[in-house]
């Protein structure tokens, strides 16, 4: 196989993050109603061995602009990188997730993902997501996916068949959805935003 258009993406400048041989980094972002953000993350994995775990989450509920640019970048064998970002859209907010993985052509035995999933809590609310692979290598296990859909009424239902109150059916169901990237020691600030937001 050729690997002719691979170029580095670093090429003429420094990433945020360099993760070497048997390191591990891990980041979580929070967003949370009334905060507008640009998170820029790149992360070059330069030794064997090297982990990256990505998680963020973000509730918009006014006007709020939120923009991730993520770049992660496998230079060589035996890395493992895993993005997972998580959102909740409401308002006028308007949400862009632009999410790329690079695999060099040295880089075999990788392994990298990347979900972004997104839920719209209103009609004028907007998301955009464009997750991107790049892969110059052969013996890989890459994956990348995103979805923009709306809350669960069949489920809303069923719990309001069971006694919750429409507004804390729908409470749960965003707590519910926002679990798997909300750090333990935030969990409760943003519990109650999301009970704000409804």
């Amino acid at each position: 196989m050729g690997y002719g258009n691979y170029r580095d993406p670093f090429a003429g400048r420094r990433p945020e993050y360099v993760v070497r041989a048997g390191e591990k980094l891990s980041l979580s972002f929070v967003v949370l109603p009334g905060e507008s953000r640009d998170i820029d993350i790149a992360v070059d994995l330069v030794g064997d061995g090297a982990e990256v775990d990505l998680k963020g989450l973000y509730l918009c509920t006014g006007d709020e602009q939120v923009n991730f640019r993520i770049l992660v970048h496998h230079r060589v064998p035996g890395c493992l990188s895993h993005q997972l970002f998580n959102g909740l859209a409401g308002g006028t907010s308007r949400v862009r997730f632009e999410g790329r993985i690079v695999v060099a052509p040295d880089a075999q035995k990788t392994e990298a993902y990347q979900e972004n999933h997104n839920i719209l809590l209103s009609d004028s609310a907007r998301v955009e997501t464009t997750p991107q692979l790049e892969i110059y290598a052969d013996d890989v296990k890459c994956s990348h996916g995103a979805t923009i859909g709306r809350l669960d009424e069949d489920a809303q239902f069923y719990m309001r068949t069971r006694g919750i109150p429409e507004k804390e059916a729908r409470v749960l169901q965003m707590i519910s959805f926002l679990s798997p990237v909300t750090p333990e020691g935030e969990r409760e600030r943003v519990e109650s935003a999301l009970a704000d937001s409804v």
